[in-house]
């Protein structure tokens, strides 16, 4: 890797620097009990899959890409006429989006942001309803977001599992960032969580191994998706 890579990709202070170095070297999430997870960092450098284009058909814009990464997603979005906005902690993921044409800001989702309360589509995909280790906290602020008729899409985890955790991107090589709070939900923990804010579910789908639910206010939920 470059000296100018090593400026992009960031030092191991950065928790996500490693699943924001494309190719083909697997990375895990080692969780603290050591457990390892193999996350799909190639998908997240690649183009939209099958599965993404199910999400990105559901999008109404304005849309907002929480942990946008290295932003397939908004990107695949603006070249489909969509307006959509990443927003990402990592400075090295807004880089990432922007100098491939993307639009990104380097900030957290519990910042002040554009447009609240005016975000059609606000997207959690490719686990970030984990982000903060806190569920409920994070969906009643992307609740906060969304317009009144606007919606959240969430990928979940296909297992039916709820935890919360403390974990870290490592490789072969023994590299790894430091721990950070983390969460996996299933369907049914998320729907829990979706009651217990007043969302409803008004779709929910899945593609191969992937599992998504839209969620939004139960005033319009019978009405069209």
């Amino acid at each position: 890797m470059t000296a100018d890579e090593d400026e992009l990709y960031g030092a191991d202070e950065d928790p996500y620097a490693l699943a924001l170095r494309p190719g083909p070297e697997p990375v895990y999430l080692q969780l603290a009990d050591g457990r390892r997870i193999r996350m799909p960092v190639h998908r997240w450098h690649g183009q939209p899959t099958v599965a993404d284009r199910t999400v990105l058909e559901r999008c109404i814009g304005p849309v907002l890409d929480v942990g946008c990464g290295p932003g397939r997603m908004c990107r695949a979005l603006l070249s489909r006429g969509v307006f959509a906005l990443g927003v990402d902690l990592a400075p090295r993921a807004v880089a990432l989006t922007t100098s491939l044409g993307g639009l990104a800001l380097c900030r957290s989702v519990f910042d002040r942001l554009p447009a609240e309360r005016g975000w059609k589509t606000v997207l959690l995909i490719d686990g970030n309803i984990g982000i903060g280790g806190d569920p409920h906290g994070l969906l009643r602020r992307c609740g906060g977001l969304i317009a009144t008729t606007g919606r959240l899409v969430v990928e979940v985890d296909p297992h039916d599992v709820e935890e919360l955790c403390t974990a870290r991107f490592e490789n072969l090589q023994g590299q790894s960032g430091p721990y950070f709070p983390w969460a996996r939900l299933g369907r049914r923990a998320l729907n829990t969580i979706a009651e217990d804010l007043a969302l409803s579910v008004t779709d929910q789908w899945g593609y191969g191994h992937r599992r998504f639910l839209a969620l939004g206010r139960p005033d319009w939920a019978s009405g069209p998706r």
